[in-house]
């Protein structure tokens, strides 16, 4: 397979989409006057839900990748360059942060702050008019969602130059997956309580984090992410994919991943056990016990997804290994 082929795999498999020729002009030129505008109307203050969707292009994507895949088992950060577009937030560029991370946080520090202003104000000279509008840190290894301190951070930024997003990418299991592994979140005001049937889909969290996601988790939102490409910047998005291609073909997800998969492993026996607990005294208690409710699977339903997405991330470095050496081990 060579890196063409893989580029468009890449984006089937991510849903990413061309624009239009009639809408290149619109979304990629920067429009000061209507920003100034919808800057002053501040339309997100009237309803925490305005913005329902964030589209990114390609070159940011995989620039956000290369980055966090840099990163291994520690977390890095960025930041994100575009601009509002009703409720929509276009994302045009990214760029990393130099910042101290560890595998459970990341922390900008003076040196960061001053890199990240020198950069947003030379951006102008090379034709990115964009100003910062969210930033980006990795959770290797433990999905995409806002921790306690993740939600300070986004909160104090949209409070401080809002219109501003939050994005998770984790980079273990976009390896694992071959799909990019990413959540774009809001936080809600202080004085707003959402409501309390608001759900989402069920994604694997390890046990050590469940209490940190359990608490903060309705002090956010999560946004729909799309990702488009233009003809426009087909040449800086090829010499992107070639430097992610390479790194992709020199590496195995499970070698790569060894240590990720091999703690997964060990997560789920955990909670096999708390489930089997559960089952315990549930039989116990019996009658009395509050009935489950229809869309609650339990614990065991949890248990049986997490399996399931286990056992085919490992089947896919699994086909990914087997094709490598059919490909390079193939006798002349």
């Amino acid at each position: 397979m060579d890196a063409a082929n893989a580029l468009l795999r890449f984006e089937l498999e991510n849903g990413i989409k061309e624009l239009p020729a009639h809408e290149q002009d619109r979304i990629y030129k920067y429009d000061n006057v209507e920003v100034q505008r919808t800057l002053a109307a501040k339309p997100w203050t009237k309803d925490p839900h305005h913005f329902k969707k964030v589209k990114i292009s390609a070159v940011a994507l995989i620039k956000m990748i290369i980055h966090a895949r840099s990163g291994g088992t520690l977390e890095v950060m960025g930041l994100l360059q575009g601009k509002p577009d009703g409720s929509t937030l276009f994302i045009m560029d990214s760029f990393a942060l130099p910042v101290e991370g560890t595998e459970t946080r990341v922390n900008a520090h003076e040196q960061a702050y001053e890199y990240m202003t020198n950069y947003v104000l030379a951006s102008p000279g090379v034709g990115r008019h964009e100003n910062a509008i969210g930033w980006y840190h990795s959770h290797p290894g433990y999905g995409c969602w806002l921790s306690g301190i993740d939600v300070s951070t986004e909160m104090l930024n949209q409070q401080h130059q809002d219109p501003y997003v939050a994005i998770v990418i984790d980079p273990n299991r976009t390896i694992s997956a071959g799909k990019v592994s990413i959540g774009a979140f809001r936080t809600y005001p202080e004085d707003y309580k959402p409501p309390d049937d608001v759900g989402g889909e069920y994604q694997t969290i390890p046990l050590s984090k469940i209490e940190d996601f359990g608490v903060h988790s309705k002090r956010y939102y999560s946004l729909e992410v799309e990702v488009f490409r233009s003809s426009l910047d087909q040449g800086l998005l090829q010499l992107l994919w070639n430097k992610y291609w390479i790194n992709t073909l020199s590496s195995s997800p499970l070698i790569t991943n060894r240590d990720y998969t091999a703690q997964q492993i060990r997560d789920l026996a955990e909670k096999v056990d708390q489930a089997e607990q559960e089952m315990l005294q549930a039989g116990r208690g019996g009658f009395g016990m509050a009935p489950r409710k229809k869309d609650d699977g339990g614990q065991l339903s949890k248990v049986s997804k997490d399996g399931a997405r286990i056992s085919v991330e490992a089947a896919h470095g699994l086909m990914a290994q087997v094709l490598k050496n059919m490909v390079f081990n193939k006798p002349v």
